[in-house]
């Protein structure tokens, strides 16, 4: 399984990014893809989850800003984050897992599988 993260990059406060996370090495369809970020110095912190029937959870202190959606090929997933501040400044992963799981589980736990990552810097 591989998991590949694009679309980071510099951005000033208030602007908007989308970041993509494309799957591969499944053989069906059903897995959970979720989005974590992790800042200099800062535990990794969970983001969002999307499951293969579109059934989403956020974050609390991120919900409003940040939009997991997938695409038409259900092995892409996207992150549309928006209002962006520097404090969102990150190394931004994204994970699957086969097993599914509610709530903050895979906020807690992680996922199985883990792409390398994407950076997105939030200038002042």
């Amino acid at each position: 399984v591989q998991l590949v993260e694009s679309g980071g990059g510099l951005v000033q406060a208030g602007g908007s990014l989308r970041l993509s996370c494309t799957a591969s090495g499944f053989t069906h369809d059903d897995y959970a893809i979720g989005w974590f970020r992790q800042a200099p110095g800062k535990e990794r912190e969970g983001i969002s989850y999307i499951d293969s029937n579109g059934r989403s959870h956020y974050a609390d202190t991120l919900k409003g800003r940040f939009t997991v959606s997938r695409g038409n090929a259900k092995n892409t997933v996207y992150l549309q984050m928006n209002s962006l501040n520097p404090e969102d400044t990150a190394v931004y992963y994204c994970g699957a897992n086969v097993d599914f799981y509610t709530g903050t589980y895979y906020f807690d736990y992680g996922m199985d599988y883990w792409g390398k990552g994407t950076l997105v810097t939030v200038s002042s």
